[in-house]
């Protein structure tokens, strides 16, 4: 693709996957990992990180909104134990569609959805962070 083309072209929401000691180990079993975030990379790019401290929600992906998104409203997804092949497709056809603050939440990940864990930086009277996102 021309590197005008690219530049012309917004940029999508991206992800972030927790991979360490929990999510994307044998400790979540009968998941193919490494298929999971090669479906992921195929829609927009993929942040794996160390762990998120949510290790009961694993497998934990977060979709963030791209800056048109974000514009809108949209703030980042936290969704927990996308654990099969059908989760994965259904947060890979969000991200098509523009993911938070362009896409309505499928109804169908709205299952999977949970609160962003507060951080343990602001201490534990801190609220919880992007707690009323815009899916």
């Amino acid at each position: 693709m021309p590197r005008e083309a690219r530049e012309k072209r917004p940029a999508p929401c991206r992800v972030t996957v927790c991979r360490d000691c929990c999510c994307g180990t044998s400790k979540v079993p009968g998941v193919d990992h490494a298929a999971q975030l090669a479906r992921l990379r195929r829609e927009t790019r993929v942040r794996v990180s160390g762990c998120l401290d949510v290790c009961e929600r694993a497998n934990v992906v977060v979709v963030q909104p791209s800056a048109a998104g974000r514009a809108a409203g949209g703030r980042p997804v936290w969704l927990g134990l996308v654990n099969d092949p059908a989760a994965t497709e259904d947060v890979a056809a969000w991200i098509r569609a523009g993911g938070p603050g362009l896409a309505p939440c499928p109804d169908v990940l709205e299952l999977y959805v949970f609160p962003a864990p507060r951080s343990r930086r602001a201490g534990p009277d801190a609220p919880p962070r992007d707690t009323a996102p815009v899916r």
